[in-house]
C-alpha cells in the first residue's frame, strides 16, 4: 500500500528551526522564515519543506490552511516529574510564610512526602496522573517529553514508576523519554548508609533497567542535602560503563554538580541556578547543554539559572518545565520560557532554540526538534500573523493545532 504524501500549508509564517546553531546567542534575525510555506509528509516522516505552492504538486493529500498561522517544531520538555501521586500544595503554603526547606522536610513535607504519597500508589493510579499531565502539555504544544522517576526511591518503587511511564508511553501521543533518578535523595527509611544506597540502585536495578528496556538515561541530585560529589561519581561512572547516557540535577543550590557534568561527558546538566562564572565556562566548552529551569525558580523564589551568561559564552542552552509536585507545579513551559525570557534577556530566537533543536539535544534525539526532510513529522500551528505574539502572550496562546508524528492530535 503507498503512503500518501500530505501536504499542509500555506503558514504565514513558518520556522524550521535548520541551519540554528546549537551553541551561543542568537538574534531573531538568524530564525529561519519560509513566508507561505508548507510541509509535505508521508505517513510519520518529513518529505520536504519550502514555499506551499512549490511541495503541493508533489502531494496525493492537500490539507489548506485559512487565514494568518505560524508553524514551529513541536516544542521538546527535556526534565520533567509527572510521574508523581499527591499533593505538597502545604509545602508551597509554609515556604511562601518564611519555613525554610528544611523546616518543611521535618514537618512532614519535601521530596519525602511525595515519596510517600507515590509508593502509595498503585501502578495504574500513576499511569494515570501521567496520562491526564501529559494531555496538558499536549494543548500547550509539547510533543516530546522526558519524565523522571525519583519517588520510589527502592529498586521495587524506582521500578513501579518505570514501568508506569513505559506503559503510558504506549497511551499518549507524545513520546515520553524515560529518566531513572533513583539517586534523587537519600531515603529516610534506608538501613544504609548513601553509598551503600547507590550501590544496591547500581547493582541490582541498573541490570533490570536494560534487560526490561526502561530507560537508558541515569539521572542524579548532586547537592550537599542530596548526594555529594564524592559520593555520586561512582555510581554515575559505573552506569555510563554500562551504556547509559547521563544528565545531572546541578547547580540548584550550591554550584557542585556542573564539574562532575562536563568531566563525566553528562548529555546535560539541569537546575544551574548557584552557577557561577566557572561552572558557566565549563558548560560553554563542552557538548554538556545547560537546561534552566525557571519553573522551579518561580516556585522556590530563587534566582533563575544565568540564562544570559551561559548563552553568551557560548552555552547551549535548552529549557525545560521541571514539572513536579513541589517546587514546579505549574507545568506551563511557554509561560515559564516567556518569563525566563523577559528577566534574563532572551531573544524569541533563543526561546525556540531552547525549547526545540537545543532541546532536543538534551535528550539525544536526533530526528525532531527542526523540520527537514528525514526528521519526524512533529510540528505546532498558532493561530497569529507574527511568531512575536507566542512569548508576548506568555502561555495564552494556546496552539490551534499539534501533529505529532504526521497525525493531528489537537
Amino acid at each position: 500500500m503507498t503512503v500518501p504524501k500530505t501536504a499542509i500549508g500555506p503558514f504565514t509564517q513558518l520556522f524550521p528551526m535548520t541551519d540554528v546553531p546549537l551553541k551561543g546567542s542568537l538574534t531573531d534575525e538568524q530564525l529561519p522564515i519560509i513566508p507561505q510555506g508548507g510541509i509535505l509528509f508521508s505517513g510519520d516522516t518529513i518529505v520536504k519543506i519550502g514555499r506551499f505552492e512549490d511541495i503541493k504538486k508533489d502531494a496525493t493529500v492537500i490539507i489548506p490552511i485559512e487565514g494568518n498561522q505560524v508553524c514551529f517544531p513541536g516544542i521538546i520538555d527535556a526534565h520533567t516529574h509527572i510521574c508523581f501521586a499527591g499533593s505538597r500544595a502545604n509545602d508551597f503554603a509554609m515556604r511562601n510564610a518564611g519555613k525554610t526547606y528544611l523546616e518543611i522536610a521535618k514537618q512532614g513535607g519535601g521530596i519525602w512526602d511525595t515519596v510517600t504519597q507515590t509508593r502509595k500508589a498503585s501502578i495504574d493510579q500513576l499511569i494515570a496522573g501521567i496520562i491526564t499531565r501529559s494531555q496538558d502539555h499536549l494543548k500547550q504544544g509539547t510533543t516530546t517529553m522526558e519524565v523522571k522517576s525519583g519517588y520510589g526511591l527502592s529498586v521495587q518503587e524506582e521500578l513501579k514508576m518505570l514501568r508506569s511511564i513505559q506503559r503510558a508511553n504506549k497511551t499518549v501521543p507524545q513520546d515520553l523519554i524515560a529518566t531513572c533518578l533513583a539517586a534523587h535523595i537519600k531515603p529516610n527509611d534506608a538501613d544504609s548508609d548513601a553509598t551503600a544506597y547507590l550501590t544496591e540502585i547500581s547493582e541490582t536495578l541498573f541490570p533490570i533497567l536494560l534487560k526490561e528496556k526502561l530507560t537508558h538515561r541515569i539521572d542524579a541530585f548532586v547537592e550537599e542535602s542530596a548526594f555529594s560529589a564524592k559520593q555520586i561519581k561512582p555510581y554515575l561512572q559505573k552506569a555510563k560503563r554500562m551504556g547509559f547516557d547521563l544528565t545531572l540535577h546541578a547547580d540548584q543550590f550550591t554550584p557542585v554538580g556542573t564539574p562532575i557534568a562536563v568531566a563525566l561527558g553528562a548529555l546535560s546538566a539541569d537546575h544551574l541556578e548557584a552557577s557561577t562564572a566557572k561552572e558557566i565556562e565549563l558548560l560553554a566548552n563542552s557538548d554538556t547543554v545547560a537546561v534552566a529551569l525557571p519553573g522551579a525558580s518561580l516556585g522556590l523564589g530563587c534566582p533563575f539559572a544565568p540564562a544570559r551568561k551561559l548563552l553568551d559564552s557560548g552555552a547551549c542552552l535548552a529549557i525545560a518545565s521541571d514539572h513536579n509536585p513541589g517546587s514546579a507545579p505549574m507545568g506551563n513551559l511557554m509561560n515559564q520560557a516567556s518569563i525566563l525570557a523577559t528577566f534574563e534577556k532572551l531573544t524569541n530566537a533563543e526561546v525556540w532554540a531552547g525549547l526545540t533543536i537545543r532541546a532536543a539535544k538534551a535528550l539525544r534525539l536526533s530526528d525532531r526538534g527542526s523540520l527537514a526532510a528525514g526528521q519526524l513529522a512533529d510540528f505546532i500551528c498558532f493561530d497569529t500573523h507574527t511568531y512575536q505574539e507566542i512569548t508576548y502572550q506568555q502561555g495564552q496562546l494556546l496552539p490551534a493545532a499539534v501533529w505529532k508524528r504526521g497525525k493531528k492530535v489537537v
